[in-house]
């Protein structure tokens, strides 16, 4: 049994940090998945007889790591799904690039299209059939050693989205983004899920889980200083 890394956790709900290059729910991989995972951690902790239920609200790409919720009930997922959609539910990246942007601050806004048999995203032009639109905020953190940290605010979730928008808007692939554009480094994606903000789906608390990434990643780990004044 894997024993999922949890930071928060009720009747209703659960919160745990998604490994980078772990998948969100079962693919034609077969590999191990985080649903799996947090069920059957849960089926033999409390004993639980049958099935447990389990409510996927959103995701992270396989690659991507960070602070995720899971729904524990049905009523959970609907309400916590509802704020997914309604942008009650928000999510912010810590992203490092290769080079500099030539805004320090600035919202983006395309249209994406996803090509399912080779798993990639594109820019695409508005009235394109599959074209979605997608929105961040970025903020440049530091410069450091030809790479950049970005604090990313989503405002839409699309496949590849950060990663998309980042090298064929910003010409700044991410670190170790081979598929889109960094062809100098290998290593882990230098993207991380490090804040996640939601209305509690019964208590309507108010939310907030921050996360650090792996500082065994070499990009991350330039700008750890940084990274933790944010975080703490």
């Amino acid at each position: 049994m894997i024993e999922p890394k949890i930071i928060y956790e009720d009747n209703h709900i659960i919160v745990v940090i998604k490994p980078q290059n772990i998948s969100v729910q079962a693919d034609s991989s077969k590999d191990i998945d985080m649903l799996t995972i947090i069920k059957d951690y849960i089926k033999q902790r409390d004993k639980k007889p049958g099935n447990v239920f389990l409510g996927l609200v959103h995701r992270l790409d396989r690659p991507t790591g960070g602070v995720m919720v899971f729904a524990k009930t049905s009523k959970a997922a609907s309400r916590l799904s509802a704020q997914l959609k309604n942008k009650q539910l928000r999510k912010k990246y810590f992203c490092v690039v290769n080079g500099r942007t030539q805004l320090v601050e600035n919202r983006l806004v395309t249209y994406l299209k996803k090509d399912e048999k080779t798993n990639t995203v594109k820019i695409a032009p508005q009235l394109e059939e599959g074209s979605k639109e997608a929105v961040l905020e970025y903020k440049v953190l530091e410069t450091k050693n030809k790479l950049s940290l970005i604090d990313v605010n989503l405002i839409t979730g699309r496949s590849h989205q950060i990663r998309v928008q980042m090298s064929g808007q910003l010409n700044t692939p991410i670190y170790g983004d081979f598929k889109y554009g960094d062809k100098l480094h290998g290593g882990d994606l230098a993207l991380w899920s490090y804040e996640l903000t939601f209305i509690h789906p019964t208590t309507k608390e108010n939310m907030k889980f921050k996360v650090a990434p792996d500082y065994n990643n070499p990009a991350f780990k330039i700008f750890e200083k940084t990274i933790e004044k944010i975080i703490n």
